[in-house]
């Protein structure tokens, strides 16, 4: 007994249906070539992932079930293939303005000779970080177990693989064979909770698994790709290329009395960052971040329609680090940067921009911004009248920039990349329609200190071929400030980003509370001032562009706090 299967590790775009038709059928011609009898595609590969309340639309369900019979009829020539796609399923949901009821499911269905052979609808739908599927699909509850070269193969879905019952129910309908098809969203060590996970699984079942991912970016999550195949006693058996689209091969040979694979096995990024403090520090992947930081700034730009982006350059870290990922994910000659003096900016801020722009071969401007901040003062003079000079005067500096980028950014059809990060996001350090002006945030989840890392690391390291040191080095050694009042550093106004990074990543990401933080050591007027600036910024933070998400949680679908909020933590 032999079967040759190909996962299709594809990147589609919610709602592309002709273009996710064209990728499904290409990817499974190419692997029947190869001598593939089975192609598994990932969870929703034919509408994406995730359409969310698309999925309500009954034109947006009609249309997908279209494509899959597109995908049938397109490869109704090829009788020995048996193509596995993801998709919405199901008749449309009663719903009135007071109540919902879920009749559709979200399913694999399994081609062959132009026909629909068979459907799974998943089990277990997730309610938690980015899933919200409760809300869409009603669960299914039965096994599904197709035939293939005389292989019986268990399909499940995603979830449906972090509970025991739906692949036990599989083995006990007669599958030898587990298939998991799967949109797992990136976050720093998903890959390897997957991998633990699924070993664990087919430990437990006694049946080789073979996961089946996704890859690509689609508005705030990653798909990272990694799709592995492990054997019936969960050691890994192969896996297939992070990051990028593959058809990858994988053999399944009796031998004995048990199923084995083969299959080729992808590097996996070595851990070389560490972050926080403990007990909750982590080490993490420079390059698996940086990565994930390329391919959803990538993905998010073009699949949304833009070519070129405009990012507003300060001299500092957080523009510096943006600018780099701009570059590898889109290309020099379509990244233009735009360096705004202010009265309070070093001569050293203009330096390193120009150096950098330089070294990074992107198109630099520059636009002085003193004329129009002081018009902005001698306009409000009247009113401002007796009152000193205070935030309001550092914003109007920040305004002025952010009204400049978005001029140019309809003025030639480009997409304004914001510069901010997680800490300042956490902590209100930002301003709203001023730097905060764009349309995508590519660091809004990274914190300080993983900036600063991230910096280095990518001097060190020339992932795209776009070259080696992008960034200057005083950007990275000097203390990073905002340059809207005279000598002005960022720890004038936080504490330093080490203790900073610490709080939020307990606090906000891990929900420790207030007492258990300062029993841990934090110090007691830092958690003060850092869980009161979160409290006070979510007016902020719900108006901000969108960004990558690389951490379990981050500020976007993961993260709902009201704006209006009384509620004061006892310590």
């Amino acid at each position: 007994m032999s079967l040759s299967l190909c996962v299709a590790q594809l990147n589609p775009t919610v709602g592309d249906f002709s273009g996710n038709v064209r990728r499904i059928v290409e990817a499974a011609r190419q692997a029947h070539a190869q001598g593939a009898q089975l192609v598994l595609t990932g969870e929703m590969s034919v509408c994406g992932y995730s359409p969310a309340d698309l999925w309500l639309r009954p034109a947006f369900v009609q249309a997908c079930e279209e494509a899959v019979d597109a995908i049938a009829a397109e490869l109704a020539d090829l009788p020995d293939l048996t193509v596995v796609v993801g998709h919405v399923s199901g008749q449309a949901d009663i719903r009135t303005r007071s109540v919902s009821v879920q009749q559709r499911s979200n399913v694999v269905t399994a081609l062959r000779a132009g026909q629909r052979i068979a459907s799974y609808a998943k089990q277990q739908l997730p309610n938690y970080q980015l899933f919200d599927e409760q809300r869409y699909f009603a669960p299914g509850s039965d096994s599904c177990v197709i035939e293939v070269q005389g292989v019986r193969v268990g399909l499940v879905i995603c979830e449906d693989s972090w509970f025991d019952a739906p692949a036990q129910q599989a083995v006990a309908a007669g599958a030898e064979l587990i298939a998991v098809l799967n949109a797992s969203p990136y976050h720093m060590g998903k890959s390897r909770d997957r991998e633990k996970r699924i070993a664990s699984l087919a430990a437990l079942v006694q049946r080789p698994v073979v996961y089946a991912h996704m890859v690509g970016g689609q508005d705030e999550a990653v798909f990272d790709g990694g799709s592995f195949a492990v054997q019936a006693d969960g050691s890994l058996a192969g896996r297939a290329a992070s990051f990028a689209e593959d058809n990858w091969l994988v053999q399944l040979q009796q031998q004995g009395d048990r199923l084995n694979l083969a299959a080729s096995t992808a590097a996996t990024f070595e851990r070389d960052g560490q972050i926080g403090l403990p007990p909750y520090q982590y080490g993490y992947s420079s390059a698996e971040v940086w990565q994930a930081l390329v391919m959803g700034t990538r993905d998010y730009v073009r699949k949304s329609g833009f070519s070129d982006v405009l990012i507003g350059l300060s001299g500092g870290m957080d523009s510096a680090l943006v600018l780099a990922i701009a570059v590898d994910a889109l290309g020099a000659d379509h990244v233009r940067t735009v360096m705004m003096p202010s009265p309070y900016t070093a001569d050293i801020s203009l330096i390193d921009a120009r150096d950098m722009a330089e070294r990074v071969g992107v198109r630099y401007d520059e636009l002085l911004i003193q004329d129009t901040f002081e018009q902005f003062r001698s306009t409000l003079a009247p009113l401002f009248e007796g009152r000193a000079e205070d935030t309001t005067e550092e914003n109007i500096q920040a305004r002025v920039r952010g009204t400049l980028l978005m001029a140019l950014s309809n003025k030639f059809g480009s997409l304004v990349l914001t510069t901010g990060n997680k800490s300042e996001l956490s902590t209100g350090y930002c301003t709203l329609y001023g730097d905060m002006a764009g349309g995508f945030a590519p660091i809004k989840d990274v914190l300080k200190t993983q900036v600063f890392a991230l910096a280095r690391w990518r001097n060190a390291h020339d992932p795209f071929g776009t070259g080696s040191n992008p960034i200057p080095e005083r950007i990275i050694t000097r203390p990073p400030s905002a340059e809207l009042r005279p000598d002005q550093t960022d720890q004038d106004s936080l504490p330093p980003y080490e203790v900073l990074d610490a709080i939020v990543m307990r606090y906000m990401e891990n929900d420790v509370p207030v007492a258990e933080l300062l029993a841990q050591g934090l110090p007691a007027e830092a958690v003060d001032k850092v869980t009161r600036l979160i409290r006070i910024s979510e007016y902020k933070r719900q108006q901000a562009a969108i960004g990558v998400r690389i951490s379990h949680r981050s500020y976007g679908k993961d993260w709902r706090y009201p704006l209006v909020n009384r509620f004061r933590e006892a310590v």
